[in-house]
């Protein structure tokens, strides 16, 4: 796949040594992995058996992204001047490219038992496992029927394609005469065509403008917001000793009729790869494929926020689940929510195969799609136009040449697409406690295990929208200037639908609810704490009391600035210095509670009331005894008595302002 090469070139850094092979070797260590093959293939033509060379014709066939073309080299690459274990490695995955599964099993099972490095012989021992899956993976049944474009690829690379307003967008080294010397192809450009679904009129073919396209440089791997506005693409490879070694992503916006001057967005890391953008379907998530640092391997998926100004933060890897120690790339999110993407990390058929992301009662599950549409080639860059059809990129055997662009269909008759929603409102209350809209307003949503999945900021109208999926938990997290932050529990649980008692191929569910903002600035006002029970005349803390003080930690966690007084009240059975005693020793154990779940002293006070603010009458008015008022008035309590300054942070904490001093869009 040279469509997937020329948008991740990597520099390797190897020494010289001397004449032909020194020659060699200065072209793979510039990236010019065909002209090194050239030159390092004149060198085993006179020494068939010289090990490093072959080695390196493997390396420059697996780096440029052709791996089903090493596997001779590879298996011939022995002796001094490169890890051989790591050879053994790639020759299994340029077998399992060439679908040869159990010589490329076997091959693993040596490299898992005998190599030395930790880190090979795990993935080692992932390989096997996804070679294992693959019966697993062909058993299942598949609804899908594909078929080449035809009418649109040429014997160049067309890939990536993307959709809007009855226009596919793709890229394609066609029609650009200058050659990029990695891959001994032309540079890549971005195209666009007028298209209903798949029918493609190739005679609107036409190149976007400059300044999109550049001839001396690639550009691929385009996306766009859902409103049609903003564009986003990988931009780079120049392939010149003061140009571009990698690839960033560049972005442009559509004013006054035209594509703006395109300028680099805030995530790209210098020295490092990020291309293959997707948007989320609200627009205001950034998913890409990245090379950084601190990653699970070769390539991973992360995500960024936009903010109101259209600039990205919060940049996230998406973790072990969905990245592995191979190359994850070209992430794609349909109507349904659903992430897709490519690997060849997760069990697969050889090379890049296309997964989709599920979500099972709050649990992750990458599923391969399976064939036909994934092979034994490169399978990428997924894209539904609707629901049950879209594009796909393939170079599998029977294309037109290169990267070929293909369409497919999934025929489940039992398909249907639910979407589920949660809207919702923010409110605080008012001196009489009525509500009212609470504007401006931060709503995070955070999954079961407290990892943020969305966020919103709220307009005048205090309105929210999350989407969520069947069967899950969540906490919704309210966070407002001079307002104390407020999380509160929402389930899907039991507000399913069953699919197949619906009609339609797409149901949308809106789910509702609202969250309520207590004032912050508001000192001495009194928030009970419910459900905080002590055993009779004692102040040991029972078990659901502290379910109900860990949720106080929260608070207190998530507003640090705020110092409170814990207070701890009886009915009127007993004495009142009694009482007084009992309530104090209550108070203090509720706050060495606290402390203990690391919460700073300075910010508590223990105040013991006894029986002297009692919320209920203890009696009725006959004079018998009321046991309801004196349960309301065993009560525990928490008052706000300072707000101090928010608490700095830390130099390694987000900074936006110097995170975006270089973005000037």
């Amino acid at each position: 796949m040279k469509g997937k090469f020329i948008l991740f070139a990597l520099a390797a850094l190897i020494t010289a040594s001397c004449g032909p092979e020194r020659a060699a070797q200065k072209s793979f260590k510039e990236g010019k992995y065909q002209q090194a093959i050239n030159k390092y293939l004149n060198i085993v033509a006179k020494d068939p058996g010289n090990g490093k060379a072959n080695y390196y014709i493997g390396e420059s066939y697996r780096l440029s992204n052709r791996i089903n073309l090493a596997e001779p080299f590879y298996a011939k690459a022995k002796g001094r001047g490169f890890d051989e274990d790591s050879a053994r490695f790639h020759l299994a995955q340029a077998m399992r490219a060439n679908g040869k599964y159990a010589e490329a099993r076997q091959v693993l099972s040596q490299v898992r038992d005998e190599a030395d490095n930790e880190k090979l012989k795990r993935r080692a021992e992932s390989a096997l496992a996804a070679i294992d899956k693959l019966e697993q993976i062909g058993q299942k049944k598949s609804y899908y029927r594909v078929k080449n474009l035809e009418t649109l690829n040429t014997p160049f690379a067309e890939y990536a394609p993307s959709y809007l307003n009855n226009e596919l967008y793709f890229t394609s080294s066609r029609s650009n005469n200058k050659i990029y010397l990695a891959t001994g192809t032309p540079f890549t450009d971005l195209y666009k065509a007028a298209t209903k679904g798949a029918n493609v009129d190739v005679s609107t073919i036409e190149t976007l403008p400059s300044p999109i396209n550049n001839d001396d440089v690639n550009e691929g791997c385009i996306a766009f917001s859902p409103d049609g506005r903003t564009m986003i693409f990988g931009k780079g490879n120049t392939g010149k000793k003061k140009g571009s070694k990698d690839v960033d992503l560049y972005l442009s916006r559509f004013r006054n009729g035209k594509w703006s001057e395109p300028q680099p967005i805030n995530v790209n890391t210098p020295d490092y790869w990020e291309s293959s953008p997707a948007f989320s379907q609200d627009g205001r998530t950034l998913y890409f494929a990245s090379n950084r640092k601190g990653g699970y391997g070769g390539t991973d998926l992360y995500s960024a926020q936009m903010d109101s100004r259209g600039r990205f933060g919060k940049v996230k890897n998406l973790g072990p689940d969905i990245n592995t120690g191979g190359d994850e790339m070209f992430p794609y999110v349909a109507e349904n929510g659903k992430l897709y993407f490519s690997s060849d990390g997760h069990p697969g058929f050889g090379m890049l195969d296309i997964f989709v992301v599920n979500r099972l009662n709050g649990r992750t599950v990458v599923d391969n799609l399976g064939q036909p549409v994934n092979s034994t080639g490169d399978d990428f860059g997924i894209f539904l136009f609707k629901p049950d059809r879209g594009f796909f990129t393939s170079n599998r055997e029977g294309g037109k040449g290169d990267d070929d662009i293909y369409t497919f269909i999934n025929e489940d008759p039992d398909l249907r697409v639910v979407n589920y929603f949660l809207e919702g409102v923010t409110y605080t209350k008012k001196a009489d406690s009525a509500r009212e809209i609470l504007p401006n307003t931060r709503v995070t949503l955070l999954d079961a295990r407290g990892e943020t999945m969305q966020d919103f900021t709220t307009g005048n109208d205090g309105k929210f929208l999350f989407r969520v999926y069947e069967n899950e938990n969540y906490t919704l997290m309210g966070e407002a200037e001079g307002f104390l932050v407020e999380r509160q529990s929402f389930t899907t649980i039991g507000k399913s639908v069953a699919p197949e008692t619906l009609k339609e191929l797409v149901t949308n569910i809106t789910l509702d609810t609202v969250v309520v903002l207590d004032k912050k600035l508001a000192r001495n006002i009194v928030f009970e704490l419910k459900n905080i029970y002590f055993g009779f005349d004692s102040a040991d803390i029972r078990p659901s009391s502290a379910r109900e003080l860990d949720k106080l930690v929260q608070i207190l966690n998530d507003n640090p600035e705020i110092k409170i007084e814990m207070g701890s009240h009886t009915d009127n059975v007993g004495t009142v210095e009694r009482n007084i005693n009992l309530s104090q020793r209550r108070a203090s154990a509720t706050v060495n509670y606290l402390i203990k779940k690391g919460i700073s002293a300075e910010r508590l006070v223990a105040k013991g009331y006894g029986e002297s603010k009692p919320i209920a009458n203890n009696t009725n008015p006959d004079g018998s005894d009321n046991p309801d008022g004196r349960q309301r008035n065993r009560r525990t309590e928490f008052r706000i008595l300072e707000i101090g300054p928010m608490p700095k942070r830390t130099e390694d904490e987000f900074d936006e302002d110097k995170y975006f001093k270089n973005d000037n869009n």
